[in-house]
């Protein structure tokens, strides 16, 4: 039997019950082919980069499966037809991974609290690019105009370059 991670997209409208059903339901046609899931997951509701059926939202969840070829090919087939399912994706791999994806992985990180580059200059408040009357930044890392020193007349720089 082959090793595959399955990722199917679920409206935005049905509950995050009926996704967990709708995965049950996929999970025991896999099982009834003659194959195993090993690690199911929900990762949530997720805005998509472009429309999707009319749809801006997803709920996204994730099956480990081992089974043969006819049982993946069926289960897709199913999820072809109800209407619920927007998108799916089979992909095969060698070894099924273990422990928490890096979907779930990447959730626990950002809810540790707001990490993001707000602290160095790159946004956030006023401290991003364009923050007022600071120039670009003006946070820590941001660019200030005081950073650079005084400004060298133009007389100077042209002086440097004919005396060369």
């Amino acid at each position: 039997m082959a090793l595959y991670e399955h990722v199917f997209l679920a409206r935005q409208d049905v509950t995050a019950q009926q996704v967990e059903d709708m995965t049950a339901r996929y999970k025991g046609v896999i099982e009834a082919n003659g194959g195993t899931v090993g690690k199911t997951e929900y990762w949530g509701v997720k805005t998509l980069t472009y429309r999707i059926r009319k749809n801006r939202k997803a709920h996204f969840s994730l099956l480990n499966i081992d089974a043969p070829a006819a049982a993946v090919a069926e289960m897709e087939r199913q999820m072809r037809i109800d209407e619920d399912v927007l998108r799916v994706m089979t992909i095969r791999v060698e070894a099924l991974e273990e422990g928490q994806s890096v979907m779930l992985q990447k959730r626990d990180r950002d809810d540790r609290g707001d990490r993001g580059f707000g602290d160095r200059g790159f946004g956030g408040g006023d401290r991003g690019f364009g923050g007022g009357d600071r120039g670009f930044g003006g946070g820590r890392g941001g660019f200030n105009r005081e950073d650079r020193g005084p400004r060298r007349d133009r007389e100077e720089v042209s002086s440097n370059v004919e005396g060369e």
